[in-house]
């Protein structure tokens, strides 16, 4: 292309003889198309986003569903960036990692936890902009991999994707140098907070691709990008609660997610981009939604199986609702969170247990840990075989600075 000037940008050629990609600033010229299919998945998105978030409303503490649904997001974005951590791994961690043969990536799933409720607690004080996207950044590689890769600073040196140890000659793409990224960057920060005559979930698809485009840091693009749509549709109350997370859909269509970003920069396809991404919030919203409904079904069986059986009753509907809160326990904390003597909560956790509530995981005598097998079945669903492989040539692991 040597130049040539698309609808999102240009490739460049660089001084030391490579094409970098230069953005064009958003929103795109000419407009984005609002043909009749584009509109009815506009459409189909914002309803299912509204029943959404209805549902949640109805729920006795939605806050735990959302709990629930940040780390299972978590798990899902970290997978695509190659670890290999389960939702179970990172509630085993949470209850306590000392002693546990969990994966060493169990961490980096935390942190994007963290950098999650951060997020969107900063967000209250701060608007959605590059200083908050920085501090994200730093919360996302606290002390994990990738830490030494200027956590919470642009990078200034060019980066690019490829294979696995891929030369810049051979990348697969390769974004802006660092003087032309600030200048993208300023333009895409003052779209975050002047866009407003595009809708919400448009906005938020164009921003999404244009931040992955700039890849602005040398590690961790990804997941912060992922984590920007949800903060851009909670900061323009699209959401009352974070309830919508895309890494499920994009790791299942994974290859469709990377070949519309590329048709975004070679053939200026807003369009299509646009499309795939409003079809990822329509059938993610719809999953959450049926999800919410179980929850609430589930809560509503298991509150009136425990009462019908000789539990000691006083507590065994307190532990249903902390089982959805913590879903992985072990014996000192029913004790602590329900206030009870330690013989108590053993006897209740077996009780649990022999009813099929809980499943032990150890086969230990000492030191016994419980899993709430039937809600987690909720938030796990198993990923088409196909989808398996990861293609090497976008995983972020494999960017590499000149």
């Amino acid at each position: 292309m040597n130049g040539h000037i698309l609808r999102a940008g240009a490739y460049v050629k660089q001084p030391t003889d490579y094409r970098a990609f230069i953005p064009a600033p958003l929103p795109p010229d000419p407009p984005v198309q609002m043909d009749g299919p584009m509109v009815g998945l506009l459409s189909r998105a914002d309803q299912t986003l509204g029943r959404l978030d209805g549902v949640a409303q109805t729920m006795p503490n939605p806050d735990l569903f959302v709990a629930m649904y940040v780390r299972r997001e978590a798990v899902l974005s970290s997978q695509i960036e190659g670890t290999q951590s389960t939702l179970e791994d990172v509630l085993e961690y949470e209850l306590g990692p000392e002693g546990r043969d969990l994966p060493q990536d169990v961490e980096e799933v935390v942190n994007y936890v963290r950098a999650m409720n951060y997020g969107l607690d900063r967000l209250s004080t701060l608007p959605l902009s590059l200083r908050l996207i920085r501090e994200i950044h730093t919360e996302l590689l606290r002390n994990v991999r990738g830490s030494e890769r200027q956590p919470g600073e642009f990078r200034t040196s060019q980066n690019w994707i490829g294979a696995a140890g891929a030369f810049l000659s051979q990348a697969t793409f390769v974004p802006p140098p660092p003087t032309e990224m600030r200048n993208a960057l300023d333009n895409f920060e003052k779209y975050l907070h002047t866009e407003r005559e595009l809708p919400v979930l448009i906005h938020s698809a164009l921003a999404h691709a244009q931040f992955e485009t700039i890849h602005p840091f040398l590690d961790g693009n990804g997941r912060v990008g992922r984590l920007l749509i949800t903060f851009l549709l909670c900061n323009r109350s699209v959401l009352q609660r974070p309830l919508l997370y895309l890494s499920y859909f994009f790791k299942r269509n994974r290859m469709e997610y990377y070949d519309r970003l590329m048709a975004v920069r070679e053939q200026g396809d807003w369009e299509g981009w646009i499309r795939f991404f409003l079809r990822g919030v329509a059938e993610t919203a719809e999953e959450a939604t049926n999800t919410a409904r179980r929850i609430v079904d589930l809560r509503e069986q298991h509150r009136w199986l425990v009462q019908q059986r000789p539990f000691v009753v006083a507590y065994a509907p307190r532990l249903v609702d902390l089982l959805f809160q913590h879903p992985v326990v072990n014996v000192n904390l029913i004790k602590d969170q329900l206030g009870i003597a330690f013989a108590t909560a053993n006897k209740l956790a077996e009780q649990f247990q022999e009813a099929g509530l809980l499943e032990e995981l150890t086969g230990a005598r000492r030191n016994r840990r419980y899993r709430y097998t039937p809600y987690l079945a909720l938030f796990e669903e198993p990923v088409p075989e196909t989808d398996q492989a990861e293609p090497v040539q976008i995983t972020e692991s494999t960017e590499r600075s000149s």
